[in-house]
């Protein structure tokens, strides 16, 4: 015979919950573009030669 799995009941949504995955979704929607954005910089520069890190450094003044 079977047995019967207790369910949790069906939350309703409440404007904190609805607010807090928005923004969570805000947030992956920004990471998913900027990761768009860094694939077509790569694309772009592929083949290019790069910077030394260190000519990097000293021309961004981060030395």
């Amino acid at each position: 015979m079977p047995t019967a799995t207790k369910r949790k009941p069906v939350r309703k949504p409440t404007l904190h919950g609805l607010s807090r995955e928005m923004t969570q979704l805000r947030a992956r929607v920004e990471e998913l573009e900027d990761l768009r954005d860094l694939n077509a910089a790569i694309a772009h520069n592929k083949g290019k030669p790069g910077i030394p890190w260190d000519q990097a450094k000293r021309e961004l003044g981060i030395d």
